[in-house]
């Protein structure tokens, strides 16, 4: 299976990537920007980035688009205990029940 093409819309920013699945790619992204504040050296830089890491996310394909709720955490306090700027990914898209039309 190739690679397809998806954007990731952040609300205020779109960006064009390839990947496999709608999951993977958001993964990929928050490792990131996870990875850029884990490498930052600067306290103050380190307050902005934080601040301003994505809450929600759209990964959108070719048919489907996927919306994940993202929860990041300065401490890991579930299955990465200790892990610094955690994130976990809610699916958005499958709590919505589509709506019946006659």
């Amino acid at each position: 299976m190739g690679k397809r093409s998806f954007t990731i819309d952040l609300g205020n920013e779109k960006i064009e990537v390839e990947g496999h699945q709608h999951k993977n790619v958001a993964i990929k992204y928050l490792m990131k920007r996870r990875r850029s504040l884990l490498m930052t050296r600067d306290k103050d830089k380190v307050e902005r980035l934080f601040e301003a890491v994505p809450k929600t996310i759209s990964i959108v394909g070719g048919h489907l688009t996927k919306t994940y709720k993202v929860n990041w955490e300065r401490e890991g306090t579930t299955e990465f205990e200790g892990s610094r700027f955690v994130f976990t990914l809610t699916d958005l898209s499958e709590n919505t029940v589509p709506e019946l039309t006659h």
